[in-house]
């Protein structure tokens, strides 16, 4: 990893596949992982609830601008904590989160006024997006070798992708027992499970780091992505994942619903569509990473999602839909998904933090421009019109991701190549 400021130190070499492994501990964490975001889907769906008491008719307003607040907390406020957590441990800090996650769920149901609702959202966002990048800083160092990371890498993308489709019926089951408040009750049940899991499992310390002052280390990701050329094609990479996770969002119940004037179960199926094609790409993943370079897969990905958004500009029916929503998801879940196995194979120890962190923040406030350019452009230029700039965007975007990232960069490293390693002596 380039950095000019300082000189080699062993932490940071690339981390090595060391041969051994804790899975014990890493199936532990994925399990609280999975039970977190399960509850975090459960919540968002009582919340909306939540915000239609407060607010009546204003209630997307307020869900709404929460929801904002919860992007901008992923944007704006997690690689400030990266810097601060580099010498917290991490399994502590991993329970803490999840304890002030349910603790900010069991507070919602008592509050009387909107601005509580946004304090606490960004609290409950801002304690999600530094469990997320603890949680991505961990794994490396619980698995033996990089087909166990691919997986690794898989299984989230699916957990993500089922949260979204699992997570209202469970919802809806619960609303039948349940008011809305005691939904959160339940989710908060959830996230104090996922600690007693963290609790069970262990966790390597931290390597030892450099003591930065605190707009040093903020600025510390950023300039390592833009020092690597691999990175900076990921950065292009976020734009095009960005066109086509909007337009999918923002879109799916405006072109159903609106254009093909249909009822809510065919807006299920489509979003089931995109989900399945995302979760096939994952699966795909570690034969592919096997086979080609990391780079070939997410080009292959981007040109996949730029083609099914131009392919959007001339859909007539729901089941043209259902076909283009398929090959985007495809697509976004290979250009996005290896970003994390990116990070890991080219960065050091000592900058994974910094790494993942702005790497969430730069896909958040992809994600931010393009949820709000996709409502916008479609209601005032035409979904056809939106269809096609997207797709152009993410076109260009594709293009410039290749031309970034050199075809001479790092090869995937091979683990049954690679002589087992012992960590360094600290």
């Amino acid at each position: 990893m380039a950095d000019s400021g300082h000189p080699p130190r062993p932490e940071d070499a690339p981390l090595a596949w060391t041969g051994t492994a804790d899975k014990a501990s890493y199936y532990w964490l994925f399990v609280a992982y999975v039970l977190a975001l399960l509850a975090t889907g459960v919540a968002t769906v009582a919340l909306a609830l939540l915000a239609y008491d407060l607010a009546g008719e204003e209630s997307g307003t307020v869900l709404g601008t929460a929801l904002s607040l919860k992007m901008l907390a992923y944007i704006g406020a997690a690689p400030f904590v990266a810097v601060l957590i580099r010498h917290v441990p991490r399994k502590l800090l991993l329970i803490v989160l999840d304890l002030l996650r349910a603790g900010s769920l069991l507070v919602l149901p008592f509050v009387t006024a909107t601005w509580q609702v946004f304090a606490l959202v960004f609290v409950f966002a801002l304690a999600s997006a530094i469990f997320t990048l603890v949680y991505q800083t961990v794994v490396p160092y619980l698995l033996a070798n990089q087909d166990d990371y691919t997986r690794s890498l898989a299984r989230s993308r699916i957990a993500s992708e089922l949260e979204a489709s699992v997570s209202p019926l469970l919802a809806a089951g619960l609303l039948l027992a349940f008011a809305s408040r005691g939904v959160f009750v339940v989710a908060a049940v959830a996230f104090l499970l996922s600690a007693w899991l963290i609790a069970r499992m262990r966790i390597p310390q931290a390597r030892g780091g450099r003591t930065e002052r605190l707009m040093s280390g903020f600025l510390r990701g950023p300039r390592l992505f833009l020092a690597t050329s691999d990175l900076r094609g990921l950065i292009a990479l976020d734009v095009a994942v960005a066109c086509a996770t909007a337009m999918v969002t923002v879109n799916t119940v405006v072109i159903v619903q609106g254009l093909f004037e249909l009822d809510r179960q065919a807006s299920a199926i489509a979003f089931a569509v995109f989900g399945f094609g995302s979760i096939l790409g994952a699966i795909a993943l570690t034969p592919a990473l096997r086979a080609v370079p990391d780079r070939a897969v997410m080009l292959v990905g981007a040109a996949l999602l730029s083609v099914g958004l131009l392919a959007g500009t001339v859909i007539a029916t729901l089941q043209g839909l259902l076909v283009v929503w398929f090959v985007i998801g495809l697509g976004t879940s290979l250009a996005l998904t290896p970003a994390t196995y990116l990070i890991r194979r080219i960065g050091s120890p000592g900058d994974l933090q910094y790494l993942f962190a702005a790497q969430l923040s730069l896909a958040s406030a992809c994600l931010l421009v393009a949820y709000s350019a996709a409502g916008w452009l479609g209601a005032s230029l035409g979904l056809t019109a939106t269809f096609a700039l997207f797709g152009l965007v993410a076109a260009a975007a594709s293009v410039v991701a290749s031309r970034l990232w050199p075809t001479g960069g790092r090869p995937t490293s091979d683990p049954a190549r690679q002589p087992r390693q012992r960590p360094s002596p600290r």
